[in-house]
């Protein structure tokens, strides 16, 4: 809250950012949110969250969705149909070290598609969807239980495009305080929620790899092994991909390691 509006009642003052209001015989007292909000934010995080609203992805796909047609006319670029278009939650937040961490889940077993992979929050667009940031917050809201007004939305990455031909959108959004997230896990969707640290996908260490090909473009899949007190997680394919160059844009740094991404990664992006 930046300003309060209040008509004047009996008695008003202000103490330590504390409003405290008498009504004849009644006392009511305010912490005031701003000022309580402010205290609990890390000023990293606050310098982070201010230089990744100015990222500019470079790309001429529109985020919103009712912008699509209008401004992809104008430039002659044929839309992405909302039936080919998903987006995905980055959600960094800080460990009591200071370290970024980014929020992660194992997809159920029973999913028809990556079924059992690491996966971000998120899925594909719905007609009520007004962009690609509601979208991801809906789905992390859907799968994990993430109130969407915990995550402060800071940017949004260039797409990604799998094989299929669905265009997948990183939003990237900030937690301030993880103990304000209690998660709340469809099991239909998630088998298991996790977080892993945001520049592991920038080093060497606890990396695998395998050369691919598809259609004559020879790339460079990537393998995060990540180990947690209870489980060992493999985060790779476009998970990876995002991660790495959320990690790179973050740290302002590529990777230790050459990343040779599959060109169809990047086949809708203008």
């Amino acid at each position: 809250i930046n300003s309060v509006i209040f008509q004047i009642p009996n008695h008003l003052s202000l103490t330590n950012s504390v409003l405290i209001i008498t009504y004849s015989s009644f006392h009511f007292s305010f912490l005031l949110p701003s000022a309580q909000m402010a205290s609990n934010r890390s000023q990293n995080l606050v310098k982070l969250a201010e230089r990744l609203r100015l990222y500019n992805p470079i790309s001429t796909q529109s985020s919103k969705i009712q912008e699509f047609v209008p401004r992809n006319q104008e430039l002659g670029i044929n839309p992405i149909p909302k039936s080919n278009r998903a987006a995905v939650l980055v959600c960094l937040f800080e460990d009591p070290q200071g370290h970024l961490r980014v929020i992660l889940t194992k997809r159920a077993s029973t999913l028809s598609s990556h079924s059992g992979e690491v996966a971000l929050p998120g899925g594909k667009v719905e007609e009520g969807d007004a962009d690609d940031i509601e979208t991801a917050l809906r789905e992390a809201e859907e799968e994990i239980g993430l109130d969407r007004s915990l995550v402060d939305v800071v940017t949004v990455l260039e797409s990604f495009t799998n094989k299929k031909g669905i265009t997948v959108i990183p939003v990237v959004g900030i937690l301030w305080d993880r103990n304000t997230f209690n998660p709340l896990i469809n099991t239909a969707e998630v088998a298991a929620l996790f977080d892993a640290p945001l520049e592991m996908f920038l080093k060497d260490e606890n990396r695998r790899e395998q050369e691919r090909e598809y259609m004559g473009d020879e790339y460079v899949l990537h393998f995060f092994d990540h180990q947690t007190e209870n489980e060992k997680y493999i985060i790779w394919a476009i998970t990876a991909g995002i991660l790495i160059k959320a990690a790179s844009i973050v740290y302002q740094r590529p990777p230790d390691f050459q990343e040779r991404a599959p060109r169809f990664w990047s086949r809708n992006r203008q």
